[in-house]
């Protein structure tokens, strides 16, 4: 159980998929607007990488070692990926269409987050059985989702701000997630 726990800190807080590993920049940029689609893509990646750390350590584990399969991992990987993605999608068009609108092209684009592939390769990486793989993609993403809503909070105070000119638009974005980004390593200490 300690093990387990020191895992989700370690892949939520101190090596945060998108801060300290700089993995899944594109949503992270791109989402973090406003605060309610920020929270819409945080939940979706929180689904699709729990479910793709679980089905990727399953597969791998009980089928691509047994059959000496090991070098079809990635494009395993990415096909069960395409699938919950899939699965997502046709779920939020379905039940939420506003957020889905929201979400727009970046909501396709988890199919290839460099984040949730990442994931799926460094559980195979650290040897992490399925239920360590699964907690990893689990707080990886709660990590993500953590990072993305504190970045819009900011970007939605900013708004109001006045920002000098040359700073507008993306280079404040950019300059406020370096400066989360070192905000973040000071959590380097909490796992040794």
């Amino acid at each position: 159980m300690k093990e387990l726990l020191m895992i989700a800190i370690g892949s939520a807080l101190v090596n945060n998929v998108v801060l300290s590993q700089f993995l899944g920049l594109c949503p992270f940029l791109g989402v973090s607007k406003k605060m309610d689609t920020a929270a819409g893509m945080g939940g979706a990646v929180i689904f699709v990488l729990t479910l793709s750390s679980l089905c990727t350590s399953i597969i791998y584990n009980l089928v691509l070692v047994k059959l000496g399969m090991e070098y079809m991992q990635t494009i395993v990987f990415i096909l069960v990926i395409a699938a919950l993605v899939q699965l997502v999608e046709m779920f939020l068009k379905k039940a939420m269409p506003a957020l889905y609108k929201s979400l727009g092209v970046y909501l396709p684009l988890i199919t290839t987050n460099c984040a949730v592939l990442g994931v799926a390769l460094l559980n195979v990486q650290n040897e992490y059985g399925i239920l360590a793989g699964t907690v990893n993609g689990f707080a990886t993403a709660v990590g993500f989702t953590i990072a993305i809503v504190l970045m819009a909070g900011i970007r939605e105070k900013i708004e109001y701000n006045d920002v000098p000119k040359p700073f507008r638009g993306m280079p404040i974005v950019l300059l406020t997630a370096g400066l989360m980004s070192i905000a973040f390593f000071g959590f380097s200490g909490l796992i040794r």
